[in-house]
């Protein structure tokens, strides 16, 4: 019989190799939470940049600021009897846009200091920022896209009439400032050229409408926000589109100087202020807002080239053609069917933290 005593002993002495820990694969979860470590660090060290609470006693005077300084700012076309017609009337308006921005500095450096006044504002940290570029992209192409769209609908709808053949009404125009020689196809051509670049003067138009928004979406909305998202993107937009109150009642926009006028600017503000909000929160990032807000600004003006001409009856009433764009019911229509395909799509519920992506933000 074999003697297996001698084996026994030996492996009963021999020490057991330590167990070895399964190798843990370095996939691309991993590498993307060892990259958000020091920003969260950062995000941590610079918390809360979503308060706890609405802080209504920096809100009051923000609003109090913007208000007060819009009014002072148009006053002297008021006192002056010109109304939209003062000489200055272009310069006063760009002024006025940057009352927003005004108040939310004061508020920031004297009122409710944050940790980060970037951070707060949205201004910083751009990371990631193909997020930023690409939200900047489609707010400088989607919001074009969706005044166009009202205003196709504005025309079936018989509230405008459009013509994308002849451009009868932008030759018009060319005609009484004194262009010679037009053809069809150098209008064509003048008018290819004046969308193309639509783009491009909303990235111009921009520079006036971050006045707006660093008010608006990026102090006032980011502060609203512990009432829930949609409270707080409808009650900035109501704000935003009473601060207009002293040009609409003036006739700006709608033609209409009474309660009408400033009930329709408030309700268009609601609208458009969810979509310009979405980007804000999506992003943790002031600029996609800024740059839609400059695209609504010059396409609203550039796609006029589209209208028929038509004689002018030098009425001092509302022009119904305003009902047929972006501004208008047709406008209401497109904005809503926007706002409705993000919450169904459960975009206005992602809200990403600054310097973080989506995946990787707790929010």
């Amino acid at each position: 019989m074999p003697d297996f005593s001698q084996s026994q002993t030996g492996a009963a002495q021999a020490p057991a190799d330590p167990p070895q820990a399964p190798a843990i694969p370095d996939t691309p979860s991993l590498k993307r939470a060892d990259r958000s470590g020091p920003q969260r660090d950062r995000n941590a060290r610079f918390a809360p940049i979503i308060p706890e609470a609405v802080p209504w006693r920096a809100v009051v005077i923000f609003l109090l600021i913007a208000f007060g300084l819009s009014w002072l700012v148009t006053l002297p076309l008021y006192l002056s009897g010109d109304g939209l017609a003062h000489p200055l009337f272009m310069v006063i308006a760009a002024v006025m846009m940057y009352t927003p921005a005004v108040a939310a500095f004061v508020v920031v450096l004297f009122v409710r200091r944050p940790r980060s006044i970037p951070r707060l504002l949205g201004l910083a940290p751009l990371r990631p920022l193909w997020r930023t570029a690409g939200l900047s992209a489609i707010a400088l192409v989607g919001f074009p896209l969706l005044a166009f769209l009202a205003m196709l609908l504005g025309q079936a709808m018989g509230l405008i009439r459009l013509d994308l053949v002849n451009f009868s009404g932008f030759t018009a125009l060319l005609e009484a400032n004194g262009v010679p020689d037009l053809t069809r196809d150098t209008v064509l051509l003048i008018v290819i050229a004046q969308v193309a670049f639509i783009p491009l003067n909303a990235v111009f138009s921009s520079i006036a409408a971050f006045g707006e928004e660093i008010g608006w979406r990026g102090w006032l909305l980011p502060n609203l926000l512990p009432l829930g998202t949609w409270p707080a993107l409808v009650l900035s937009g109501a704000v935003w589109g009473l601060w207009h109150t002293p040009l609409i009642l003036l006739g700006y926009n709608y033609g209409l100087a009474d309660v009408r006028g400033v009930l329709l600017m408030v309700g268009w503000c609601v609208l458009l202020g969810i979509l310009i909000g979405w980007l804000r929160l999506r992003s943790a990032s002031v600029w996609p807002s800024v740059f839609a807000h400059g695209a609504v600004n010059a396409a609203t003006s550039a796609l006029a080239i589209a209208f028929v001409a038509v004689e002018s009856t030098g009425a001092a009433e509302p022009d119904p053609a305003i009902f047929g764009t972006i501004l208008g019911w047709s406008g209401w229509i497109v904005l809503a069917v926007a706002i409705l395909l993000l919450q169904a799509t459960g975009q206005l519920r992602k809200r990403a933290e600054p310097g973080l992506t989506l995946a990787e933000s707790r929010s």
